[in-house]
């Protein structure tokens, strides 16, 4: 995993992560794990599902509010994280440490998909983080 530095940003506070094998690393900002508040449960997307940039393909539900997690890229959910099953309150512990699942993105379309999203900066600027 990369440093929070090189990560992308949606605006619906998803992390991405773009590592060398291709696949891209997906999780929560620390902005949005602290508007949660204490996560108690994480509802994955399908493994081999097909998702669009910005469709709402999870959930993460804390003590306080339910929320969807977005698909930052294109692509299909090849990995899950399992551990969130047993302890999703990880993402509140680390959450630029903890990713959700995986996507191997579609050829040709994740450069323009990069260049919608925000670096850190940027990000932080915008949510107030």
């Amino acid at each position: 995993m990369n440093s929070q530095d090189t990560f992308k940003f949606a605006e619906t506070h998803e992390w991405a992560d773009i590592e060398c094998d291709g696949l891209v690393w997906v999780g929560i900002s620390n902005h949005a794990q602290e508007a949660l508040g204490d996560v108690m449960f994480f509802q994955a997307p399908k493994l081999g599902q097909q998702v669009k940039q910005g469709e709402a393909i999870a959930a993460i539900e804390s003590v306080k509010a339910a929320s969807d997690i977005h698909a930052p890229i294109s692509g299909e959910i090849v990995a899950l994280n399992e551990a969130m099953d047993a302890t999703p309150e990880l993402v509140n512990e680390k959450p630029y440490g903890v990713w959700l699942f995986k996507i191997k993105p579609h050829e040709g379309n994740l450069a323009a998909e990069l260049a919608q999203l925000m670096d850190l900066d940027k990000y932080n600027s915008t949510a107030g983080g």
